[in-house]
């Protein structure tokens, strides 16, 4: 099935040198590059012949897609985020199982993605490969540790990408590129042939933009029989996971309530987390103290994610710290660093916070319960940005993340449009075996969500718009008020205020004109005047006073012309005519 041999690896093996070889310019400059820079590797991994008829066709026919390179392809080297991995590891014998299984249903293979190094961050910056390029965002980081997956789903590369996630690595980079990022339930899709981070919270999961591709290939991966679909019976929106985040929650929260109520009628209700756990998850108490920003707001959710942290770091030692040991002066001082903080964690208690996690949520939700948070803290940090390394805002996002990790639970990341310029997204959770019933319920909702986002962002922008022009219009009331009592820069402020606020209203800016021949400024005078006829070619004010800036900056000719502009709107008017005449006897 895959490509083979000799000349395959040697390609890809002269690939990571080149790639090390241009790191340093490519970091200087960030040219557009047509893959976004989201892959390691091309490849082509072609599915079998087509079943004659009567039989149906493959169920992924016509689909392509990529994969993280931390999931093995036969006769290519898997770098795991990492040159000197790729020079330390031979090609790989055998294909991931997860991937056989797609090509096997009829979808083509196209290359391998950019990994965070070793998997180990959420961010997607990769000192070996540089960091993919965010289509939605170009300026913020696409997030980790899938990056490169989301990167090529959300430029249109692919239809799907594969990712692996322990700790964020799917959900992340999905919401940074706004575009669906699905974790299923933990051991129910196959991690043979996958590179390990820390198995027991290790997931393959996968990115698509359309809601029914990201449904054929769970339906292919989960290995699910086609049944009839079957409705929530309630959504629970987790208020107190909504504070974390630096987005307004009834930006994101109002969208789902809408898309529910529509679909399924009055089935929100809204819960505290934190107390829910705290009187379900007993074992939590030990993480609760003695670990970095003690001081939460939400400890429960805190020691949760505490607990998460110390089993998938102990669990990446146990599996890659003897290799780390060996080249350690080759792997990002930042990993090596984290990982010699602390000494051996306490597994047993964690995998007990484990099982308590995943019986608490089994117990809200039942088999058709949805649990509704932020997938993340709000928008995808800027490239190089200091609250990358911020420990509090890693733990808070991480927090998020802890709920599905920890509980084993499956959970959707679906884009709910922009904030700022930048994707956001919430995330629906459905307990760990209820993969099916939560694609189900994405798909049926998907349409109605968007089409909620659009009418919100409408109403925002229109409610935003009214608000504005009713402060442009007290501004405005403001300046005039400072001109009758000759305050004339005082008026000119206000005038400026209003024009900020709404910048299409030809009246503020001849008023402002009007105090700035007050104070002599004939220039801006000018050119405020000029600003108000494009705006509304009948302003007889704006010609008399652009007339009257002309006139005293020695354009005389010019001048006229406006005097006799403002005569033609209004035959009547004695300014204009007083003006026309002046100008005629002083320069006939």
């Amino acid at each position: 099935m895959a490509s083979s041999g000799a000349a395959a690896n040697l390609w890809v093996l002269l690939g990571l040198g080149i790639a090390g070889v241009l790191l340093a310019a490519r970091r200087l400059r960030r040219p557009a590059r047509p893959d976004h820079g989201a892959f390691v590797a091309r490849l082509e991994l072609l599915p079998p012949p087509q079943p004659p008829p009567p039989q149906a066709p493959h169920p992924l026919t016509g689909l392509c897609f990529a994969i993280a390179d931390a999931l093995h392809v036969s006769g290519y080297i898997t770098s795991f985020g990492s040159l000197e991995w790729a020079k330390t590891h031979n090609a790989e014998v055998l294909t991931s199982s997860v991937v056989s299984a797609l090509v096997d249903g009829g979808a083509i293979c196209v290359g391998k993605t950019v990994i965070d190094e070793m998997a180990y961050s959420i961010h997607g910056e990769n000192r070996y490969f540089d960091t993919p390029t965010n289509p939605a965002a170009p300026d913020r980081v696409p997030g980790g540790c899938s990056s490169g997956s989301a990167v090529a789903v959300a430029g249109g590369m692919v239809d799907f990408a594969l990712g692996i996630d322990s700790i964020g690595g799917v959900r992340i980079p999905g919401a940074y590129c706004g575009v669906l990022a699905f974790r299923p339930s933990h051991a129910v899709v196959s991690n043979s042939g996958v590179i390990p981070v820390a198995p027991s919270l290790d997931t393959i999961g996968w990115f698509a933009k359309d809601p029914s591709v990201l449904h054929r290939v769970g339906h292919l991966l989960l290995r699910l029989p086609y049944a009839g679909i079957r409705q929530p019976r309630i959504f629970y929106i987790a208020d107190d996971c909504f504070e974390l985040s630096k987005i307004p929650a009834r930006r994101l929260t109002q969208v789902v309530t809408k898309s529910v109520e529509k679909l399924f009628g009055r089935q929100v209700r809204h819960v505290n987390l934190e107390n829910y756990l705290s009187s379900r998850i007993s074992s939590l108490g030990n993480y609760s103290n003695g670990h970095k920003n003690g001081d939460s707001k939400f400890p429960l959710l805190l020691a949760l994610c505490n607990s998460m942290i110390s089993l998938h770091k102990q669990e990446f030692k146990d599996k890659h710290m003897e290799w780390i040991n060996s080249v350690k002066p080759a792997v990002d001082a930042r990993i090596v660093s984290d990982l010699s903080e602390d000494g051996d964690s306490d597994i047993d208690g964690c995998q007990n916070v484990r099982k308590e996690a995943r019986s608490a949520l089994s117990g809200l939700l039942k088999d058709d319960g949805i649990l509704v948070i932020p997938t993340a803290l709000g928008c995808p940090p800027k490239l190089n940005a200091k609250e990358l390394s911020s420990e509090s805002y890693n733990s808070q996002t991480l927090r998020l993340l802890s709920l599905a990790s920890m509980s084993g639970c499956c959970q959707v990341s679906i884009p709910l449009g922009t904030h700022d310029k930048c994707p956001i997204s919430v995330s629906l959770i459905a307990r760990h075996g209820g993969d099916r019933f939560l694609l189900d319920t994405t798909q049926t909702m998907y349409t109605t969500i968007q089409e909620q986002v659009e009418i919100l962002a409408k109403s925002s922008v229109s409610s935003k718009q009214a608000m504005n022009e009713e402060a442009a219009e007290a501004a405005k009331e403001k300046g005039n008020a400072a001109f009758k009592e000759k305050q004339w820069q005082k008026a000119v402020n206000f005038y400026t205020e209003a024009i900020k606020l709404n910048g299409k209203v030809a009246t503020y800016y001849s008023n402002r004109a009007a105090a700035f021949l007050e104070l002599t400024s004939y220039r801006q005078a000018e050119a405020d005047c000029t600003s108000a006829i494009e705006l509304d070619s009948k302003s007889v004010k704006a010609y008399l006073r652009r007339g009257t800036a002309r006139e005293m900056l020695g354009y005389y000719k010019e001048a006229v012309d406006d005097f006799n502009h403002a005569l033609v709107l209004e035959p009547m008017n004695k300014t204009a005519g007083v003006a026309i005449n002046r100008l005629k006897k002083l320069f006939p």
